[in-house]
């Protein structure tokens, strides 16, 4: 007989959107530290782009740490709370960061001197917002996971990831807007398109005063986010050790339960497609825009619309096929990451095919396919994390999954950048060299396909895990 869900995992659409606003915060904050933050270190106070590069990547580093607070969340409750309280700390670190950040920032534009002590400060900062990251992005994915049944999932984590992208969106118009002193440019900018300073292009007029009331400011718009996004999201319990059946029958050590992970065929294959799919499709991510301007001398205003490009595209790509997989049954999250990940391909096929022969006209059209492939690959690949986490063990799996993600993504920007640079010196062509990085991608993004096929192959005597099972497993 088939149960109904617990009154926890009926997700209705206006909880899911107030959820949702969670990752509003999220995209906001990348914006923030690593789109405003790292280039007024960078090309305003000119510091040496190598420290602030390796600060800004200790989240990739850190990432592991997604793990054990994920396992803490799977069998106690802290405070009352099994996931907000992991989720609320990081966040609330991060909040800390921001501040820590556009404090400092703003004395070196004071003319404070760059000594041990204000690295220091830097340093902490920058450790507080990755250990925030860490601590908070699986459990929040947790979250997600006990707050919704299985037929809500792929609606449920494409409307975050629909919010994400438009952080990214909001976070950059509005800072943009925020930064420099003459407001009324970047307002003339955004409504006639007038030949005005790019929205970071702060110049001589950079302030230390509208620097440190955007950090202050951001920080209480994110916080804010975080905060009431989630508020009343969880029952808050008894603290002490989880004790539903699910949770019992699943403590067992950590390296044992990630070894499932090796010992399953799905969740083997899973875990290479999971990183190498993730790692090739973001190989472009640092080499996109000096593509453009290398190959085709585009200018760096022009250069800066590819994200409006392939961002909206991701969007409309999220939303549509949230629809289609409604309307659909046949639309998994399997097959959704099968067209993802094939109108990937065909972008990078395109990015290749317009650098080796330039020819302009392609590119946008492939930023428009890159955009669609992102938001498409995006939700399938959420939905598949949560199918892949077995009964119980949702914070650890999540967690294990986040850092597959996360390393690959670290691997992927740089690894693209350094083929972009072992191909040129051998080479002496920039056309070839991008045409390499892009062809790389190409194949790459070809062998994850491989691996996905083998996860939904028939498997004798071992199947993949059920959405249903996952989803039997939620707590309350």
């Amino acid at each position: 007989m088939n149960e109904q869900p617990p009154a926890e995992q009926n997700l209705t659409v206006g909880r899911n959107l107030k959820i949702g606003f969670f990752h509003l915060g999220s995209g906001m904050a990348d914006v923030m530290a690593t789109g405003v933050w790292n280039r007024v270190m960078i090309s305003d106070l000119g510091f040496a782009a190598t420290p602030i590069g390796l600060l800004v990547s200790l989240r990739y580093f850190l990432a592991p740490l997604g793990i054990f607070a994920g396992r803490i969340s799977d069998r106690r409750a802290v405070l009352g709370y099994q996931r907000l309280f992991w989720v609320w700390l990081g966040r609330f670190m991060m909040v800390l960061s921001v501040f820590m950040l556009g404090y400092q920032t703003a004395a070196f534009i004071n003319g404070s001197p760059a000594d041990l002590w204000a690295w220091i400060i830097i340093s902490l900062a920058m450790l507080l917002f990755s250990l925030g990251s860490a601590l908070s992005s699986s459990t929040f994915l947790a979250l997600i996971y006990d707050r919704s049944n299985a037929k809500q999932r792929g609606r449920s984590v494409g409307i975050v990831w629909t919010f994400l992208l438009l952080g990214f969106t909001i976070g950059g118009i509005a800072f943009g807007l925020m930064l420099p002193s003459d407001v009324k440019v970047g307002i003339d900018y955004l409504l006639t398109g007038m030949n005005t300073p790019n929205f970071f292009d702060v110049g001589p007029d950079f302030s230390a005063d509208a620097l440190l009331n955007l950090f202050l400011m951001g920080g209480m718009m994110m916080g804010s986010l975080w905060f009431f996004s989630l508020l009343g999201e969880e029952k808050r319990q008894r603290a002490g050790l989880i004790s539903n059946a699910a949770t019992t029958q699943a403590e067992t050590s950590l390296m044992k339960d990630l070894g499932l992970v090796l010992k399953s065929r799905p969740m083997r294959y899973f875990g290479i497609y999971l990183a190498v799919s993730m790692m090739f499709a973001f190989s472009q991510d640092l080499i996109l825009e000096p593509f453009a301007g290398d190959v085709f001398d585009m200018s760096a205003r022009t250069t800066t619309k590819f994200a409006a490009y392939w961002g909206s595209m991701a969007i409309l790509g999220t939303i549509a096929f949230l629809f289609l997989a409604r309307r659909f049954k046949w639309l998994t999250n399997y097959r959704m990451n099968t067209i993802g990940v094939t109108i990937l391909i065909i972008t990078f096929a395109l990015f290749a095919m317009s650098s080796l022969f330039s020819i302009r006209w392609i590119v946008t059209p492939a930023l428009i396919t890159l955009g669609l492939g992102l938001g498409i690959w995006n939700v399938g690949t959420l939905g598949m994390m949560m199918d892949m986490s077995p009964l119980g063990k949702a914070g650890t799996f999540l967690g294990f999954w986040t850092l597959l993600v996360t390393f690959a993504r670290g691997f992927g920007v740089s690894g693209g950048a350094i083929a972009r640079d072992v191909a040129l010196s051998a080479t002496g062509s920039v056309n070839l060299a991008y045409g390499i990085a892009f062809g790389l991608g190409v194949l790459g993004l070809s062998a994850s396909l491989y691996a996905l096929n083998q996860i939904n192959a028939p498997v004798p005597d071992e199947q993949p895990v059920s959405a249903e099972a996952v989803f039997a497993g939620a707590m309350d």
